[in-house]
């Protein structure tokens, strides 16, 4: 496992941006996947986004397909997720998650390292 902090979430209206970070303890292994679950009150988790370690590759729910962007700092060990165009139906405590990457990777039961999590709420 690895060992996940995130920052950034907030309270914002709608149609408004909102970064998240999330900082890994070790430096991340080529075959991992790094991304973010989000669980929104009442509804059970929901992939959002992954991002393949060695490739770059780029994975979205549809949800979020062009107002979410995922994108990494190698040197830092870190993964970010730009939320554009927020939408009250965007409030959910976000996860970071990691593990190595698979075709399963819009199960979240296919990751084993998870963050705190980080609150954002959009008001509408």
């Amino acid at each position: 496992q690895v060992q996940l902090v995130e920052s950034g979430g907030g309270l914002v209206q709608a149609g408004g941006s909102l970064r998240l970070s999330c900082a890994a303890a070790v430096r991340i292994p080529s075959t991992y996947a790094m991304g973010w679950v989000r669980r929104a009150p009442g509804k059970e988790r929901e992939f959002v986004a992954a991002l393949r370690w060695n490739f770059g590759a780029t994975y979205y729910a549809d949800s979020v397909k062009g107002r979410f962007t995922i994108s990494r700092d190698s040197a830092k060990n870190t993964v970010y997720l730009r939320m554009n165009s927020l939408k009250p139906e965007d409030t959910a405590i976000y996860y970071c998650v990691a593990d190595r990457f698979s075709s399963n990777y819009m199960s979240d039961s296919q990751y084993d390292s998870w963050g705190q999590g980080t609150q954002v709420t959009v008001s509408s």
